[in-house]
């Protein structure tokens, strides 16, 4: 039996996360001296050591990496960070400013106090804190459609976190479903291993590694992409199912295309339906999911191409890009399990998030996600970081994180300054408050 080791202790902020966001919480919180605690269900950057497979590598350039006080410090800032470099990148972070961190520690529930703040019960004991910083992500439960459970028994079946490399699978085709980030890099991870891949295709857009000269990243950081608050770029409902754009940073970087890999070998098939006598059945979308991804890919060299004619910039001209492929008009949209062979299915299609344990109503629209403007919720002393679009594109990047940090942890700051001089005092931050 654990022994627990909170007993009632109050802090005047609780972090919820050890992950970067977490800690970049906890950066400017020691920079304001606020007293603070950060509790980790598993251990600091969990997420990038144990739930990303072996050939994993940054899908944005080196320079982007940016947490509080610490860029990026190696000798690639063009290149892609491998897992373990940044892994290794991260953890000089923490050792930088030492964070008051308690690992392997689960927080069971969050629920209002009476008098105001919360109550944090976890697996080692309860405590409570005046402010609580929710910096735990959006990617909770992987995605399965309700035909998984009916596949045959003798059928491996893995989501995106728990795939590591080709060898560690059964032998034999595999199918993958999904062609988000994830998706592809690990069908192209299998690919690149000579297994046979299946790959059903959904609608998640494509971009360019590189386009007339430049990393698209650079392009589009020139022109303020990145850094466009989110209101401008869509609503709330988009938000929450808009997919990332796939490409690779792998070996130096490069395009995905999935119509070179059906050149290749790949079987490519539309979005995975349903599934019927032991035949998989997908939609007759192939043919408009490619295209559309082609599309956007086209609509984003468009809008490089208005931006170097406008600032009259140097850069060599580009072919518009021409489909290698095409499915035919009789494209196969059913999938016989048996006679494909096929012995591992890795769902790619997303996580869903769950917040159920935070009992605190006003913080959570109607469908159970967080409500909130750049992290501050309705809910006094409740915020939220490191959510996908929290402020604007790069806040589901690392680049960003460090930006939305300090805003979150300044609000925080200036709340706790105007609940008057003797809270400052009783709690040393008298340093930060302003007459």
């Amino acid at each position: 039996m654990t022994t627990p080791f909170f007993a009632g202790q109050h802090y005047p902020v609780i972090v919820v996360g050890g992950g970067q966001a977490g800690l970049s919480a906890s950066y400017w919180l020691c920079r304001h001296d606020i007293d603070h605690l950060v509790l980790e269900k598993h251990q600091a950057f969990h997420a990038w050591k144990n739930e990303r497979w072996d050939s994993f590598s940054l899908v944005t350039p080196n320079w982007q990496c940016r947490l509080p006080g610490h860029p990026y410090d190696g000798d690639d800032p063009d290149g892609f960070m491998v897992k373990d470099q940044i892994v290794a990148w991260m953890e000089r972070f923490r050792a930088a400013f030492s964070p008051p961190l308690r690992e392997g520690v689960t927080v069971q529930e969050v629920t209002p106090r009476s008098g105001g703040g919360y109550r944090v019960r976890t697996d080692r004991g309860a405590l409570s804190a005046d402010r609580v910083i929710m910096a735990v992500s959006v990617y909770h439960q992987p995605k399965v459609p309700p035909c998984a459970d009916a596949l045959p028994d003798h059928l491996t079946q893995l989501d995106a976190s728990a795939y590591r490399n080709p060898d560690a699978l059964p032998e034999g085709p595999v199918l993958v479903v999904g062609t988000g980030q994830s998706g592809c890099q690990i069908a192209e991870d299998l690919h690149l291993a000579g297994r046979e891949v299946h790959l059903a295709v959904g609608p998640a857009p494509r971009v360019s590694r590189f386009y007339r000269g430049r990393d698209v990243v650079a392009w589009l950081d020139d022109m303020g992409h990145y850094r466009i608050p989110v209101r401008e770029h869509l609503s709330e409902d988009q938000v929450k199912a808009k997919a990332n754009h796939y490409v690779t940073g792998r070996d130096g970087g490069r395009d995905i295309d999935l119509r070179r890999f059906a050149l290749e070998g790949m079987r490519l098939y539309g979005r995975l339906e349903d599934l019927e006598g032991g035949r998989i059945l997908f939609g007759h979308d192939l043919r408009e999911n490619l295209d559309n991804a082609d599309a956007t890919n086209a609509r984003i060299k468009a809008s490089i191409d208005e931006h170097i004619a406008r600032h009259n910039i140097d850069a060599p001209a580009e072919a518009p890009y021409r489909p290698v492929w095409e499915p035919a008009p009789d494209h196969p949209t059913r999938l016989d399990l048996d006679a494909t062979g096929i012995t591992t299915v890795i769902w790619c299609i997303g996580y869903a998030p769950d917040f159920s344990w935070i009992k605190v109503p006003a913080a959570f629209d109607d469908s159970g996600y967080p409500k909130h403007e750049r992290g501050v919720t309705a809910s006094p002393g409740l915020y939220f970081l490191g959510l996908p679009w929290q402020h604007t594109w790069g806040s589901g990047r690392i680049y960003a994180i460090a930006e939305d940090a300090e805003h979150v942890v300044d609000h925080l700051a200036d709340e706790l300054c105007a609940s008057g001089p003797g809270w400052a005092r009783s709690h040393n931050t008298t340093q930060n408050c302003r007459p």
